[in-house]
């Protein structure tokens, strides 16, 4: 690889590629990724045969006074350069933790009652997209392809446009993006759209993120809307909250074509056959049949703290199950897999308590000498270990109140591939309009999520086996390898 040379494929994520370690001797040495899924390992396989490929990340140091963009060439398997821009833990706080986390995700998620501009420095959100931009430019060859990823970029694709007309950029947005109303609160909504339909292609998981968008741009900028098309057929396109029936293909903007792309990540079921065929997934259910199955029914719901996921509104609607169900107690139990937030945030330090607390209380309410109805762990569970409970679950319940996606709901489907089991699932996130077999529930309501949870306990085995074959052949369908070559295509890429 020639680590001078420019690339034709440039790559720009706030997360490193792998993660960064030392060896006993104090000698810096790279680690792969605690999960082996998501899209860290497939976005990094799109190196595996260049030689002229960046990926741009950042790295936090204690002062930014003498350090330069740190340029590391990587190898095998996937051989690319490494550009990690340097940025000072109070720039990591501001422009992260602050104006992405706390001003911008409330608003994603529809949580406009969270939102506090007077939080936000939008002047180091600017200056840290800027120098993203700024390495994006001196890495990318003429005419090379820059893919973009996620709000806290939001303005990358402008600044790069300005001083790179050349280049092709495709941005992709893994968070919902809410309706015009809602997107409008943010101040700087005009400089966001205007950056977005800088771009070549924008591309978004489900089409009502891409009409959503739409919408803001027509509205606010004014961009043209092509004339309507109906949604691909791996939506669902009529039913639920989030369905739509038909999208915007494109937009024109300043004389340019946008494209819009609804395209979903997918999981990577080869890698979920991997595990399960493992001989380390036997330990690991062992312990589960062990220590929380003993022949009851195992409920399982994994996210992260945080007031989107409806982790509060699960445990009281599984606390108001066991007062009507008391033939259920010592019957079922609900292992709630709640990953603990980055500390020094508030909020989800408040959200993590209520949700102790409420376990708590619920445990303290119900519980027997031999049963405890709720275990909770609020550590990461490793990989290999997850894909053991979700052989084991009989039921996942999966309501979070507003989730742009959620990946776990179809790695339950692809783990399930020829067994039972019922996917209770909030027709709030990306995914419910993808798994056409899942138990759909309105988490906002009590009446629905009492009907869904019961729905599942009492579902027969043969329609819990047709529904959940439905749901595999739509996740081994389209897989994250699919979602990154129609991602890549739509701008002329390869993902070779």
């Amino acid at each position: 690889m020639n680590t001078l040379g420019k690339s034709n494929f440039v790559l720009l994520y706030h997360r490193t590629p792998f993660e960064e370690g030392k060896d006993a001797n104090g000698k810096r040495v790279w680690l792969d990724q605690k999960s082996p899924n998501g899209i860290i390992p497939t976005l990094r396989n799109l190196f595996r045969n260049r030689d002229d490929g960046t990926w741009i990340a950042w790295r936090e140091v204690l002062s930014t006074e003498l350090e330069e963009d740190e340029r590391l060439e990587m190898k095998s398997p996937s051989n690319f350069i490494l550009r990690r821009i340097p940025l000072a833990k109070n720039e990591v706080s501001s422009f992260y933790h602050v104006t992405s986390k706390e001003c911008f995700w409330p608003i994603l998620h529809t949580f406009p009652t969270y939102f506090d501009v007077n939080n936000a420095d939008w002047k180091i959100f600017e200056e840290v997209n800027q120098r993203f931009a700024n390495a994006a430019c001196l890495e990318a060859s003429k005419g090379a392809k820059v893919w973009i990823h996620d709000y806290n970029l939001w303005l990358a694709p402008g600044l790069i446009r300005s001083m790179r007309p050349d280049l092709n950029i495709a941005f992709f947005h893994h968070t919902p993006f809410p309706g015009n109303d809602v997107f409008a609160i943010l101040p700087w909504r005009r400089q966001i759209i205007e950056s977005l339909l800088s771009c070549d292609m924008v591309g978004f998981h489900i089409p009502r993120y891409a009409e959503n968008f739409a919408r803001a741009a027509n509205c606010l900028v004014g961009a043209k809307r092509g004339p309507k098309v109906a949604v691909n057929e791996k939506f669902i396109a009529v039913g639920s909250a989030l369905t739509e029936p038909s999208v915007t293909p494109w937009l024109e903007h300043a004389g340019r074509r946008i494209q819009l792309l609804s395209s979903p990540v997918g999981t990577s079921p080869d890698v979920i056959e991997d595990i399960i065929k493992g001989k380390e997934l036997k330990v690991h259910t062992d312990k589960i049949k062990q220590g929380t199955k003993k022949r009851r029914k195992l409920i399982l719901s994994a996210s992260r703290v945080d007031y989107t996921k409806g982790n509060e509104e699960l445990l009281l609607a599984y606390e108001r199950l066991l007062t009507r169900r008391q033939d259920l107690h010592g019957k079922v139990v609900l292992m709630l897999a709640c990953v603990s937030a980055a500390s020094g945030m508030k909020i989800y330090e408040e959200t993590q308590r209520s949700i102790e607390e409420m376990a708590g209380r619920i445990n303290g309410k119900f519980s027997l000498i031999d049963w405890v109805p709720i275990r909770l762990s609020t550590l990461r569970i490793p990989y290999e270990e997850m894909v053991a409970w979700f052989t084991q679950a009989d039921i996942c319940w999966i309501t979070p109140l507003r989730d742009g996606l959620n990946l776990v709901a179809k790695e339950y489907a692809a783990a399930r591939k020829g067994q039972d089991g019922v996917l209770v699932l909030s027709e709030f996130t990306g995914a419910s309009v993808l798994l056409n077999g899942a138990v759909l529930t309105n988490p906002y309501s009590h009446r629905r999520m009492d009907e869904a949870i019961e729905e599942a306990i009492n579902m027969k085995d043969n329609e819990q086996r047709e529904r959940m074959e439905t749901m595999v052949k739509a996740v081994y369908s389209y897989t994250v390898n699919d979602w990154a070559k129609e991602q890549l295509e739509s701008i002329g890429g390869d993902t070779n």
